[in-house]
């Protein structure tokens, strides 16, 4: 919804509507009430954006990630701050604690307080598209269908691949994995190891899930080994869920790499920082944070334009470190 649809519906000038909505005090009483009505009605937002060019505002956008807790999410965060300071933008960052009622809650605020949200959520896109109400929206870790939105998504295919053929060329045969757990489905993650594991001939079966943390990791693995015992090579949805693994490795006097080797993904910093130091797929998360922010400047330069946003992506790459 436009202005111009605004002023048609109320059967106004273009002017009046903005007297209106801006409250000031050039028009009648039952006019204004007639431009807000229909506002509300067609769900029509006014572009803070598009005001601020005009009294220099600031631009502010809100940052939607599922646990604060969690590295990954914030360096993610980091990043995407530091690339919006350089702008002169505020960011409001909201932790949905991984729930979905939180999520629910944190669209609705941030779609009324915002000139753009950049997230990861787990929500249909078309109840993301109602409760954002117009403002222009880049999905992280997933495409978009919707026009108003851009989308980054993450491809670790190719480094997963890699990854698996590094530990078949170091002689192991039976590679499990420890996937995100709480999905009704298994993760792209997985379907890279699994896509990895057939195309060398292997099982890619040995799978046990794992709550994204480093506790989820460490109670994951003992699970794991003792339903597939073979398994002498374990790949991890995430960092965090691979140090959890190392613990409960050396708690089974399991040594590492020499009886298990651990592949985690993300390339967060503390993987340089555990012992021994983590292998894993690593993504470029500063420029994660930055295109998301980039991809923010272009949707509000073209307010109003019908054309989807980017579909980005960012790819992960191999880093060979002692654990595997």
């Amino acid at each position: 919804m436009t202005i111009h649809d605004v002023a048609r519906s109320a059967g106004v000038s273009r002017q009046t509507v903005s007297r209106a909505l801006n409250d000031k005090g050039e028009i009648q009483g039952t006019t204004k009430q007639r431009v807000l009505d229909a506002a509300r009605e067609l769900g029509y937002r006014p572009s803070r954006f598009a005001r601020g060019l005009v009294r220099q505002d600031t631009v502010t956008v809100g940052l939607v990630i599922p646990d604060l807790l969690n590295p990954f999410f914030t360096e993610v965060a980091a990043a995407a701050l530091e690339a919006a300071g350089e702008r002169g933008w505020h960011v409001v960052v909201h932790d949905t604690s991984d729930s979905p009622e939180k999520e629910r809650t944190a669209l609705r605020v941030v779609g009324s307080q915002v000139d753009a949200v950049i997230g990861y959520f787990s929500s249909p896109e078309d109840e993301i598209d109602r409760d954002t109400r117009g403002v222009p929206v880049v999905l992280v870790g997933r495409e978009h269908r919707a026009t108003r939105f851009g989308s980054i998504r993450i491809d670790g295919a190719e480094a997963i691949d890699r990854a698996v053929a590094h530990l078949v060329a170091r002689g192991h045969r039976s590679i499990g994995m420890l996937d995100h757990q709480g999905r009704p489905e298994p993760s792209d993650r997985h379907g890279w190891f699994a896509a990895a594991a057939a195309a060398r001939g292997l099982d890619a079966s040995a799978v046990a899930g794992a709550p994204q943390s480093v506790e989820g990791g460490e109670a994951a693995l003992p699970r794991l080994l003792a339903a597939y015992p073979d398994v002498t090579a374990v790949l991890t949805f995430n960092d965090v869920i691979a140090v959890g693994a190392l613990r409960a490795a050396r708690r089974l006097g399991r040594r590492v790499p020499e009886d298990l080797a651990v592949v985690g993904f993300d390339g967060l910093r503390l993987g340089d920082l555990v012992e021994p130091a983590l292998s894993t797929v690593s993504l470029d998360i500063g420029r994660l944070g930055a295109l998301a922010v980039e991809e923010v400047a272009r949707l509000l330069a073209a307010p109003g334009d019908p054309v989807a946003g980017a579909r980005l992506v960012v790819h992960g790459s191999l880093l060979l470190r002692d654990s595997a």
